[in-house]
């Protein structure tokens, strides 16, 4: 297995305790405190997007090195507080709970800075950064290159492709949580990076972890769009695609990401309509009234269109709006590495199994 840097084993001594914390706006800490101020730590590595821009990353090898040992590669992405090392803390744990699957994993967290960070931390002008939250549809960054978080992903894909330096690898895992899991929803929808990797034999998939909402391929929402103009536009529908979609038509978008292996996990407790980082936007209003109930909701809506998609949702019991302990549960670590131990079932679960009341 690839060695955690010391840097990181704090936090997987600690991670049992803040596990634990799992109840009330505890489990909101990821995201509850204010975004707008410049992170606290920069990942200390950077990978080449395009000359003359880099992404930050944090990673458990370095990716400018030949590495034989890498057979996959789990990719995984922040919230909207850009806290790309808390979410590597957890990734590494995650790793350690995999045992003997989580071998030759290779960790990659990239980190989507927004010019608040760059400023504050007098980065260099090649660093790329965004708006607080443009990264999470896939907007272009302000500087130093307008490239998308998706061009930014498919650099990282690119990297990974490379035979020279990663000849075993077969698997790469792209997975986000909450802002991140629009990330990764919203990427399994528009890239084709994935398929390309396929064509040589290495397969890609998606997690997509407690988003506030999903990209919708058709009209139709759950919840009331009248009076809504933007409901159906990106980064919630198809209409006013972005530029990295290159005109792509929205049918074929949507027979491409049905046929990719995306896996949703959703927190059972993450039933808050209030929670502070919740998209309360009319246009995700139209698709449920919390993160819960609108995942259940998009899944159900796809079955109905695609019954034979083989898509799986898997709602994790007591858990509610927290990165760690969603990439921590048996659910999580299964799609990250193919652990053992998350069941066979999938799909909507009733609220009396869920162990929590909703409104």
């Amino acid at each position: 297995m690839i060695r955690s840097p010391r840097s990181v084993r704090p936090i997987l001594l600690a991670l049992p305790l803040l596990l634990a914390a799992s109840t009330g706006r505890a489990e909101a800490a990821d995201e509850a405190a204010p975004h707008r101020r410049p992170v606290a730590v920069v990942a200390d590595r950077s990978l080449a997007v395009a000359p003359g821009a880099v992404l930050r990353v944090f990673a458990s090898a370095d990716l400018d090195q030949r590495h034989p040992e890498v057979t996959r590669a789990v990719i995984v992405l922040h919230g909207r507080l850009r806290d790309a090392d808390t979410y590597y803390g957890s990734t590494l744990a995650a790793r350690e709970a995999a045992g003997a699957a989580g071998t030759g994993a290779l960790l990659i967290v990239p980190q989507f800075l927004a010019t608040v960070d760059w400023e504050g931390h007098g980065l260099p002008p090649d660093v790329l950064h965004w708006t607080l939250e443009g990264w999470q549809g896939g907007e272009d960054a302000l500087g130093p290159r307008p490239l998308s978080s998706f061009d930014a992903l498919d650099a990282i894909l690119a990297r990974l492709g490379d035979r020279t330096r990663f000849p075993n690898l077969s698997r790469i895992v792209v997975a986000g949580h909450s802002g991140g899991g629009q990330v990764a929803q919203r990427y399994a929808v528009l890239s084709r990076a994935g398929d390309a990797l396929a064509r040589q034999g290495v397969r890609v998939s998606y997690v997509v972890a407690n988003p506030s909402s999903y990209a919708y391929f058709t009209p139709e929402r759950p919840g009331p769009s009248a009076g809504c103009p933007g409901y159906d536009r990106w980064k919630y529908g198809m209409q006013d695609l972005p530029r990295y979609a290159a005109g792509a038509d929205p049918r074929a978008l949507e027979a491409a990401y049905v046929a990719r292996p995306v896996t949703y996990l959703l927190g059972a407790r993450d039933t808050d309509p209030d929670h502070p980082a919740l998209d309360r936007s009319c246009m995700a209003e139209a698709q449920g009234p919390f993160r819960l109930a609108r995942g259940e909701a998009y899944w159900a809506a796809l079955k109905a269109r695609h019954p034979t998609m083989e898509q799986p949702l898997h709602v994790v019991p007591g858990v509610g709006h927290n990165g760690g302990r969603m990439l921590g549960s048996a659910c999580g670590v299964a799609a990250l590495f193919d652990a053992p131990g998350c069941g066979d079932t999938a799909g909507p679960v009733r609220a009396s199994e869920r162990g929590v009341t909703t409104r």
